[in-house]
C-alpha cells in the first residue's frame, strides 16, 4: 500500500466524516497515512496552509492525496508552489472557484494551474451540493480532463450529509477492487 495523505476541508473532518474514518481504515489495514489538522481549521489563512502542507508533503512524500472541500481548493494553490508531483489524487466537493464566504476569503479566487500535479486525477462530486453546481464542477474536471463522478443527493459528501464509513472512497483510495 502506497502512502496517503488526506487533507480536510473548513473546520476539519474529524470522526464521523468519511475523511476521518479513511484514514483510520488505512490505519487498521497496516496501511501508512497522515491525516493533519490543519492550522486554524475553523478560521483558515491560505498562506499558513500551503506552508504547512508544502513542510507535509516534503517530509512525507505521499504517493496519494485525498482532498475534500477547501482542501481541494488548497491543492489548486499547492500546484502553483514548486511541489513534487503525486501519483494520485482525489478531489471530493472541490467548492466553487469564486466561493464568498468571508471566513476563507484568503483562499479565493482560485487560480488555474497548468498541472495538477498528479499522474492520475479523479473528482467525485454531488448533484446537489451548496458549495458548487454541477456546470461549474464539468468545467473544472473538463479543464483537466479528469473523470468525474457523480452521486445523486449526497450535498456536501461530509458527515451531515451521511457520509461516514463511504466504501466508494476506500476502495478506490486502497486499491480494493
Amino acid at each position: 500500500m502506497n502512502k496517503t495523505l488526506i487533507l480536510h476541508g473548513w473546520g476539519g473532518s474529524d470522526a464521523p466524516h468519511w475523511q476521518a474514518e479513511l484514514a483510520a481504515q488505512i490505519a487498521k489495514d497496516y496501511g501508512t497515512v497522515s491525516f493533519p489538522l490543519l492550522d486554524n481549521p475553523h478560521f483558515p489563512s491560505k498562506n499558513r496552509w500551503v506552508k504547512q502542507v508544502k513542510n507535509i508533503l516534503e517530509e512525507f512524500q505521499p504517493d496519494t492525496v485525498v482532498c475534500h472541500s477547501l482542501g481541494c481548493t488548497l491543492w489548486f494553490w499547492l500546484c502553483e508552489e514548486d511541489i513534487v508531483p503525486i501519483k494520485r489524487l482525489f478531489l471530493v466537493s472541490p467548492p466553487s472557484h469564486k466561493t464568498p464566504i468571508e471566513m476563507v476569503k484568503s483562499f479565493f479566487p482560485v487560480p488555474s494551474p497548468q498541472n495538477l500535479k498528479a499522474n492520475s486525477i479523479q473528482m467525485i462530486v454531488s448533484d446537489n451540493d451548496p458549495y458548487i453546481n454541477r456546470t461549474e464542477a464539468k468545467e473544472i474536471a473538463d479543464s483537466y480532463n479528469i473523470p468525474m463522478t457523480i452521486i445523486k443527493d449526497a450535498k456536501h459528501i461530509n458527515a451531515d450529509s451521511g457520509y461516514g464509513k463511504w466504501a466508494l472512497i476506500e476502495e478506490l483510495v486502497m486499491e480494493k477492487k
